[in-house]
């Protein structure tokens, strides 16, 4: 059997069009430079950030610091760092809970959580987890934080309200 190759229809350039479009725009929210040499900018934090989390009712990005043991605070709207927060040794990961406008920070090489006030940006607690975490996740409606632990191959469980190990 023989195929043909058809023709384009009109509608393609319009559908890779679109496709370019969202990838621009994707590409704008990870901080890349987007399609067609448009640039969309970058953001000066600490050093080696490591990850970010995003407050969706406040538009507060909170980026993870490795390197400089600090989570950047920016700024969604004016994409400027309104406050640099000390935590723990080499945050790897960070998460927040909008429904209680907390952040929570794992730090890798001190074995601990850092938890901070997103209104106050201060660091409110500290909690011992297990070994080297590497991940964490909040269900902002039980208010649970679990931590993932890269040595101990297990996942640490606290109360986000109580801020004790569970």
């Amino acid at each position: 059997m023989l195929y043909r190759q058809r023709q384009p229809s009109s509608i393609l350039p319009a559908i890779l069009l679109s496709v370019s479009t969202i990838t621009a725009l994707y590409l704008g929210i990870l901080g890349l430079t987007a399609v067609k040499g448009i640039s969309v900018g970058t953001i000066n934090v600490g050093t080696y950030p490591a990850a970010e989390a995003v407050d969706p009712n406040t538009g507060l990005i909170y980026v993870a610091n490795n390197g400089s043991n600090t989570v950047s605070v920016i700024d969604g709207k004016t994409n400027v760092v309104t406050a640099t927060i000390k935590v723990g040794g080499s945050p790897q990961a960070v998460a927040v809970n909008p429904a209680t406008n907390t952040v929570y920070v794992a730090n890798y090489d001190d074995d601990t959580v850092s938890i901070i006030n997103g209104k106050t940006n201060i660091v409110t607690a500290t909690i011992k987890v297990g070994s080297s975490p590497q991940g964490v996740a909040v269900n902002p409606t039980t208010n649970m934080v679990h931590v993932a632990n890269y040595d101990d191959n297990d996942t640490s469980i606290f109360s986000g309200v109580a801020n004790t190990s569970k």
